[in-house]
């Protein structure tokens, strides 16, 4: 009885907050306007307090949403991702503000862009930037409506905190990579990640061509790009939980992910140049390869070189938090400069990483940047994860044809990355390497946003590439757990 009492608690618990998320936040920020002139009462009309509630919203579904899957014994990214797409989608079924304008993406930046470089309104700058469709119209008239500049104000902020936790998150990859290792990688693991690069490469650019002719090269070689992406992060979780992390091909897998990161933001950066100056040739591609491959070199090189010395001398100042300070400064900067010469800013997140990661392990005593990161990462890193997912329009999948994308671009993912197990030696379990490669997570989101912002992919693409990286993730672990146990009963 007792135990009745406490499902229907838990039970009402969980829909008074299903029920917060998906209409009672909505609806309370969309009655919330920020006033065009200051306020005279010195309490009311501050502009944040609506971005406040959206964040608490967003970090509250994001937290069901990874709670979810981690008892289903998934990573919590695929939660986030979900909560994402439910809220968003639902809401503007619903017709609610604040979800239709999150919902809408690059598309709203570049009508911003416009409102402010022609002296347009927002809703005039809608109608000249945007397709003539239903979703036009309702995203005009909430641009109109005394919420809409509410609802663009939290878009703004949400989207750049965004951006932010991509670039904290690519910072904590770096710091959990270590160069040493990288050069002590054996050259499996390098035959491993380029097989696991150039085969799915190859096999994104054919669908492409196939299923869609007409495309661009560019757009063909970027979903290419996107479909080489690892995350290591799944299945390294899945051979520690099987106790498994000894074996020879964990060793090889984690190995190759490290040689994978570094050449897919390589690939990431030569094929966002591509398609920012629109040629591609022999000349443009070495360029943009030798400035990706030069910035890392030298940010790594004289990063390491300098770190120590900046370190030493900003100790005698007894900087308070300067394990923390110094080393979200360095991820800050080296992104910047990234920008600067025009690479992904994450490929200096990374960068910034790498460097750090056994200095200050050695130098700074106290807890490691990675533990004193970790409250900032849960804080913001999901935001990323829900907004993506918010940006998945689900209409766009009512068509066959898009269904049918997905699930071609899935089987060519898959395939891209089982093939790759062919490159270790023999007595292996080639197969369990292959399946180990094969999550995307969130590496392969990071590189579909960086296409949505320099707009080579659409909202349909966007939504097949979703699809995809979910797919993926979710096939990882138990395919993984069912090759490693069929290779434990060969050998016994």
């Amino acid at each position: 009885m007792l135990r009745s009492k406490r499902r229907l608690l838990r039970l009402a618990v969980w829909s008074a907050l299903l029920a917060w998320i998906l209409w009672i936040t909505p609806a309370t920020l969309a009655a919330q306007e920020v006033p065009s002139e200051p306020q005279a009462s010195a309490g009311h009309g501050d502009p944040v307090a609506p971005i406040l509630l959206a964040l608490l919203f967003i970090a509250f579904g994001a937290a069901l949403g990874g709670r979810a899957m981690r008892r289903f014994g998934q990573p919590a990214v695929l939660g986030e991702l979900l909560v994402g797409v439910l809220i968003a989608n639902i809401g503007y079924w619903l017709g609610e503000p604040v979800l239709t304008v999150l919902r809408e993406g690059e598309g709203l930046l570049k009508v911003i862009e416009t409102s402010l470089t022609q002296s347009l309104s927002l809703a005039e700058a809608a109608r000249r930037m945007l397709p003539d469709t239903d979703e036009t119209r309702n995203l005009i008239a909430i641009l109109t409506s005394p919420g809409g500049p509410t609802a663009v104000s939290i878009f703004q902020f949400v989207d750049n905190l965004s951006r932010i936790a991509v670039i904290v998150l690519l910072f904590l990859v770096g710091l959990e990579t270590s160069v040493h290792e990288m050069a002590k990688v054996g050259m499996t693991s390098l035959f491993v990640a380029l097989l696991g690069i150039i085969a799915p490469f190859l096999l994104g650019v054919g669908v492409m061509y196939v299923l869609i002719p007409d495309a661009p090269l560019a757009k063909d070689i970027f979903i290419g790009a996107i479909l080489t992406a690892t995350s290591v992060g799944i299945t390294a979780r899945v051979f520690r939980d099987l106790k498994q992390s000894h074996r020879t091909e964990a060793k090889i897998i984690l190995g190759a992910a490290v040689i994978d990161d570094v050449l897919g933001l390589v690939i990431l950066a030569v094929v966002s140049g591509l398609v920012v100056s629109g040629t591609i040739s022999v000349a443009s591609v070495s360029l943009i390869t030798f400035k990706a491959v030069v910035f890392l070199v030298l940010s790594i090189g004289l990063g390491m070189w300098l770190t120590p010395r900046l370190v030493r001398q900003m100790k005698r100042m007894d900087i308070e938090n300067l394990k923390l300070l110094f080393g979200l400064g360095m991820a800050f900067v080296l992104s910047w400069l990234a920008n600067l010469v025009g690479l992904a800013t994450i490929v200096g997140a990374f960068a910034a990483g790498l460097v750090l990661e056994e200095f200050f392990l050695n130098e700074l005593r106290g807890h490691s940047l990675r533990d004193l990161l970790s409250p900032l990462e849960s804080l913001i890193v999901p935001v990323f994860f829900v907004l993506m997912g918010m940006q998945v329009k689900l209409e766009t999948l009512t068509t066959g044809w898009i269904l049918l994308f997905a699930g071609v671009l899935t089987l060519a993912a898959i395939a891209g990355k089982i093939v790759s197990g062919l490159a270790c030696g023999r007595g292996l379990d080639r197969l369990s390497v292959g399946i180990g490669m094969m999550p995307r997570g969130e590496v392969g989101l990071i590189f579909a946003s960086v296409g949505r912002g320099l707009g080579v992919v659409d909202d349909a693409t966007f939504s097949a590439v979703v699809i995809m990286v979910m797919v993926t993730t979710l096939l990882a672990p138990p395919l993984l757990k069912l090759s490693l146990e069929r290779s434990a009963g060969k050998a016994s």
